[in-house]
């Protein structure tokens, strides 16, 4: 048997959402987070930002292949930005978003600073500021 290295990942290209309502869930993240909703392939849906973005599957329609159980409201995420927590919160609040928690933890190369709401589907979502 050949020796193989273990692979080396350089970044994140792309994630999925299983969503219920694919408009509301456009909503929150482009009014909230500044993502922007792009189509893409065969007439797939998918929020963009910086090098990233979320493709989006409709819970009963997913795109193959998938998770092994696609489930609405099953995703953590935490997003960096440059943008103030304070106003990260505050769009939230104008926009009607609860935060549900807010302040410091530690991310994947550090300390950082953050805000938790949910989504339409009730995936937790971190948006957070570096503190290094």
């Amino acid at each position: 048997m050949t020796e193989t290295r273990p692979v080396s990942i350089d970044s994140l290209d792309h994630l999925v959402l299983t969503v219920r309502d694919l408009d509301a869930t456009i909503a929150f993240y482009r009014d909230w987070l500044g993502m922007e909703a792009i189509t893409f392939g065969e007439g797939r849906t998918a929020l963009a930002f910086g090098q990233q973005k979320i493709n989006l599957h409709v819970a009963g329609k997913e795109i193959e292949p998938n998770a092994a159980v696609a489930t609405p409201g099953s995703g953590d995420l935490c997003f960096l930005t440059s943008t103030p927590v304070a106003e990260v919160r505050a769009r939230a609040e104008a926009l009607g978003i609860a935060v549900i928690e807010a302040g410091r933890r530690t991310g994947a190369l550090g300390p950082i600073d953050s805000v938790y709401a949910r989504d339409p589907d009730g995936n937790l979502v971190e948006v957070s500021n570096r503190l290094y």
